[in-house]
This record gives C-alpha cells, structure tokens and sequence, in this order.
C-alpha cells in the first residue's frame, strides 16, 4: 500500500467518509450516519478523524477520540478491496501515536462481536475483549 496517503479529514470529506462506513460497515444496529453529526466531529475535533486515499479515493478511516480521561477508536473500516494489506494496522497505529501524544495511557476499541475479520486485527495489533464490561447505549435524543 506504499501509493496510499493518510491525513487528517475535513468538511469536504463527509460524503466520501459516509460512503466508505456504508460500503465497508456491517453494523445494521446502530443508528444511521448523518452528516451534520459527522461535520460537527470533524469540527469539534479536526484531528479525530484519519483517512486514508489512494488514487483520490477514501480506501480506510478511523476515529481516535480523546476526552482529556479516555482514547477510544471507533469506525476503523478498510475497503473491502484494500483488506488484508496492512492498511487497518497502519491506520490503528497512527491513530495510537496520537493519542499517545495526547496523554493516553490506555486505548479502548469499539468492536463489534461477531466482526471475525475485524476481531482478528485488532486482537494482531494487541487489543483483547474486557470480560468484565459491556458497553452500554442510550440514545441522547
């Protein structure tokens, strides 16, 4: 994957950022993308999100939030064409250096638990399911 370029997304990267998530997701219980809540993270946090391009094409993305306590990863998602090449682990580590900046000292992910394929990569970059916690939602409106 030495063509690929990875950076920081901004506002005009929404569409691509939604599209790839559609493509690439499989999670059908969470509630759908939008992009007002998209641009606002953007806004909110310029460096939260990393994209990764190849030929002007959005091919991988991943969220590294940091709320001054915590790191959380979210929406690691590849192409499905760009799949085992390195590319997840490359944006994971990226993501990782900056939250490590940041002042992190753990990183949690978001990972769904029947995702095999994404379980196997994050459990390749050192990451292991907590036994004792289970994430729980609550929609905020």
């Amino acid at each position: 994957m030495d063509d690929v370029s990875v950076r920081n997304a901004t506002a005009a990267d929404v569409d691509d950022l939604l599209e790839l998530w559609s493509r690439a997701g499989e999670n059908a219980s969470r509630p759908d993308d939008r992009p007002d809540l998209v641009h606002a993270l953007v806004e909110h946090d310029p460096e939260a999100v990393l994209l990764a391009e190849l030929d002007g094409r959005v091919v991988a993305t991943i969220i590294g939030g940091w709320d001054g306590w915590r790191a959380n990863l979210y929406r690691l998602a590849v192409d499905p064409a760009c799949r085992g090449q390195g590319l997840g682990r490359r944006m994971v580590e990226l993501a990782e250096e900056r939250l490590r900046r940041l002042g992190a000292e753990r990183v949690c992910a978001m990972v769904l638990d029947d995702n095999e394929e994404g379980r196997g990569l994050w459990r390749a970059c050192g990451y292991a399911p907590q036994d004792d916690w289970s994430r729980w939602v609550k929609q905020a409106r």
